[in-house]
């Protein structure tokens, strides 16, 4: 090939990039309020908010995530009664209890009844009612190892500061596969 083609290529190649970077950055996301900070803990107060929720077979980000994130994407990408795309928002939210399940928060431009009804029986909406959350941040991509890692120092910090826990830990994860710098990974729990 010759030097044109190669440059067109690339410039071609560093849009695209940089589309999809600025795309993706630009997508909705809960807000929230930090009440506190602890070391590397925030204490951070979420509003109630609609999603569209999974049941997962299990607990483990390895075997599960792929899974669960398709299901709901199917949904948002035109799976339903009205062939309807849904503007995708972050995090995905995992819930790693012993009933484990996935969502998606869905945009605040949509009530619950605004919503199409899901094509699959395996997605359902509701409503998460507003709650306190204990949110540890990292980088890089997640496996069950990395969540492990730093639900244990979540609990560590919580447990030294006496702050009571309740409900399943939560895996939070902001970032398209696509995204290889800047990512943001997050663990949660309830707190009273």
């Amino acid at each position: 090939m010759n030097k044109y083609v190669w440059i067109s290529l690339s410039a071609l190649l560093i849009f695209t990039i940089s589309y999809l970077v600025v795309s993706f950055k630009n997508i909705e996301t809960p807000e929230y309020r930090v009440i506190k900070k602890l070391e590397d803990v925030e204490i951070r107060l979420y509003p109630k908010m609609i999603v569209a929720k999974t049941s997962l077979s299990g607990k483990s980000f390895d075997n599960q995530g792929n899974n669960g994130f398709r299901t709901i994407a199917n949904y948002i990408f035109g799976g339903n009664e009205k062939n309807e795309k849904i503007a995708m928002t972050a995090p995905v939210v995992m819930n790693m209890g012993d009933t484990a399940s996935m969502y998606f928060v869905m945009p605040k431009a949509y009530d619950k009844s605004a919503l199409p009804k899901p094509n699959s029986e395996n997605v359902k909406i509701v409503e998460e009612g507003a709650k306190t959350l204990a949110v540890i941040a990292y980088g890089g991509y997640s496996n069950d190892e990395k969540i492990e890692k730093y639900r244990k120092k979540l609990e560590q910090i919580l447990a030294e500061n006496k702050i009571k826990t309740k409900g399943a830990y939560l895996y939070m994860g902001y970032n398209a596969p696509w995204d290889f710098i800047n990512r943001r990974n997050e663990v949660a729990v309830e707190v009273e």
